[in-house]
């Protein structure tokens, strides 16, 4: 597991959210913890080393 540090695209507070290491490719969503609203986390990873990372609001 990893810890991510990132900004939510609605608040523009700094989250963090724990990220399993062992999946290369995922996509889902998690709630900011913040203000509540949907993030669609995309994070890639290749011998457990994270590659991209992206974290978007969902189209309301």
């Amino acid at each position: 597991m990893l810890e991510h540090f990132f900004q939510c695209p609605y608040c523009w507070e700094e989250i963090s959210m724990l990220i399993d290491t062992s999946i290369s490719k995922q996509t889902y969503i998690e709630d900011c913890e913040v203000c509540c609203n949907p993030i669609e986390v995309s994070p890639q990873f290749r011998n457990n080393q994270l590659l991209a990372f992206e974290a978007n609001g969902l189209s309301q």
